[in-house]
C-alpha cells in the first residue's frame, strides 16, 4: 500500500518503533552495580530521587538483566487492605474465621514462582498503607500469601519537597530498605538519547570465596560494634533523618550482608560504600568503612620483626594508621631493639611514600627514648622531615595571626 493510504496511526507506529530501537553497551555505573548487588544479596532496595530521571527505566533494565518478569504497584493508589489483604467471608466464620485474600498482582506472583516487586511512588503512600507495607516488605506476606523466596523488592520514592502530596517514610518502614540515592550523568544521558544506553554486568560471586567474605564481614561489624556500642541502635530525632537509614540491630544485619555480598563478588569501594551508607547512615557507614580498611592492616609486631622488607600501604590515611600503630605498640612494650626497628620503618615509609607522614609518628617515638638508647642514623635523615614540617607550621600560623590582626 502506498504510504499516502496507510492510516496515520500506523505511520506513527512505525515512527515509535524506530525511536524506541536503542542499543546498549557495556558502561561501568556504581549506582545501578549497587542496586544489583542488594537484589542479588535479597534486600528491600529504595531508590531516591527527583521526579524523571530514570529510576523506572532501571528498573526495567534490571528486571530484564535478571530475566525476572516486572510487576509495579503503585502504593499510594492503593488501600491498607490490598497489602494486608481483602477479609472474605466464607460459609461459617463463626467456625472458620475471615481469611484475609492476597490481591491478584501477589497470586500472579506466587504463581510464577519469581519476580521483581517495584513497589512505585512510596513516598506518596498515607501512613496507613506505609503500615500495611511493613510485613509485605519484611516478611515478604501479603494477606495470607507468603511471596516465594525468588521474588525481589525495590522501591522508589520522591524527596517529600517534590512528591505529589509527600509524606515522610515512616521509621519502621525506611529501616527495613537499602536506601539508594538515583542521580543521573549528563553524558549519560545524552548518549542514551542518541540511542545507546549503557549496560552494567550482573555481580559474580566467587564461590571459593564465600567461607573468607562472611567471616569477613561478622569480624568487620562485631569489633566496629564492640568499639561503638552506642551506635547498635540510635534513631534520629529528626523526621526527615527517621526516613532515611539509620543504624539498628535490623539495618547493621543487613550491612553485614552487603559487605559479605561485595567480599565475595569483589565489588568496588565506592559501590560498597553506596550499600552500607544506605543501610546504617552516613556517619556510621564512613566509620564502618574506615574500621573495614584497617582489618586488613599488617599487625605491627610483624613489621618492626622485619621492618626493611615490611610492605606498608599505598593509600595516605592506612600508611599512617600503621605507622601510628606501630609507634603504640613501641610505647607499650619500650625496648632498644624494637625502638630501633620502629626508626628504621618510619626511615622507609619516608622513602616509598609521603615524607609528612612521618612527622607525627616520628615526634611521638623520638619521646620514647631512654637516656642509655644510642640514636640510630635513621634519626639524622628524618630530622630534615620533621623540622621542615615545624617550619611549615610556624609559617602557617604567622600568616593565620598577621590575616587576624588585619581584620
Amino acid at each position: 500500500m502506498p504510504d499516502a493510504l496507510k492510516p496515520q496511526l500506523d505511520i506513527a507506529a512505525e515512527l515509535l518503533a524506530l525511536l524506541t530501537d536503542t542499543t546498549t553497551e557495556p558502561r561501568p555505573d556504581p549506582q545501578l552495580s549497587a542496586l544489583m548487588l542488594a537484589v542479588t544479596a535479597d534486600l528491600p532496595v529504595l531508590l531516591w530521587g527527583e521526579p524523571g530521571i530514570g529510576k523506572t527505566a532501571a528498573l526495567s533494565q534490571l528486571a530484564a538483566d535478571l530475566e525476572l518478569p516486572l510487576t509495579t504497584v503503585i502504593a499510594s493508589v492503593h488501600e491498607p487492605s490490598d497489602f494486608s489483604g481483602l477479609p472474605i467471608v466464607g460459609d461459617d466464620p463463626a467456625e472458620q474465621g475471615v481469611p484475609m485474600a492476597p490481591p491478584d498482582w501477589a497470586v500472579r506472583l506466587v504463581r510464577t514462582g519469581r519476580g521483581l516487586l517495584f513497589l512505585d511512588e512510596l513516598s506518596t503512600a498515607p501512613p496507613a498503607v506505609q503500615a500495611a507495607l511493613l510485613r509485605l516488605v519484611l516478611e515478604r506476606r501479603v494477606g495470607t500469601l507468603r511471596l516465594p523466596p525468588a521474588v525481589r523488592i525495590v522501591a522508589a520514592a520522591n524527596p517529600r519537597s517534590s512528591a505529589a502530596d509527600g509524606w515522610e517514610l515512616s521509621p519502621p518502614l525506611a529501616n527495613r530498605f537499602v536506601h539508594l540515592q538515583w542521580t543521573y550523568e549528563h553524558d549519560v544521558v545524552v548518549r542514551g538519547l542518541g540511542g545507546t544506553w549503557p549496560r552494567t554486568a550482573l555481580p559474580r560471586l566467587d564461590r571459593t570465596r564465600l567461607p573468607d567474605a562472611v567471616s569477613l564481614a561478622r569480624r568487620a561489624v562485631c569489633a566496629f560494634l564492640s568499639a561503638r556500642p552506642g551506635l547498635v541502635h540510635r534513631m534520629p530525632t529528626d523526621e526527615a533523618r527517621r526516613g532515611g537509614p539509620w543504624p539498628s540491630p535490623r539495618s547493621w544485619d543487613m550491612a553485614l550482608r552487603l559487605i559479605a555480598f561485595a567480599t565475595a563478588a569483589g565489588t568496588s569501594r565506592d559501590v560498597l560504600s553506596m550499600l552500607v551508607r544506605g543501610t546504617v547512615g552516613d556517619g556510621p557507614g564512613l566509620e564502618l568503612l574506615a574500621s573495614l580498611d584497617r582489618l586488613d592492616l599488617p599487625d605491627p609486631e610483624e613489621l618492626l620483626a622485619d621492618p626493611t622488607g615490611a610492605a606498608l600501604p599505598e593509600r595516605g590515611d592506612l600508611r599512617q594508621a600503621v605507622l601510628d600503630a606501630v609507634v603504640a605498640a613501641v610505647r607499650k612494650r619500650p625496648e632498644k631493639a624494637r625502638w630501633d626497628a620502629a626508626w628504621a620503618l618510619l626511615d622507609r615509609a619516608s622513602q616509598t611514600g609521603p615524607p609528612d607522614l612521618v612527622v607525627v609518628p616520628a615526634t611521638t617515638l623520638a619521646t620514647l627514648r631512654r637516656d642509655d638508647w644510642t640514636v640510630p642514623a635513621a634519626i639524622d635523615r628524618l630530622a630534615g622531615v620533621v623540622n621542615l614540617s615545624h617550619r611549615a607550621d610556624e609559617a602557617a600560623a604567622r600568616v593565620g595571626a598577621a590575616a587576624g590582626a588585619g581584620r
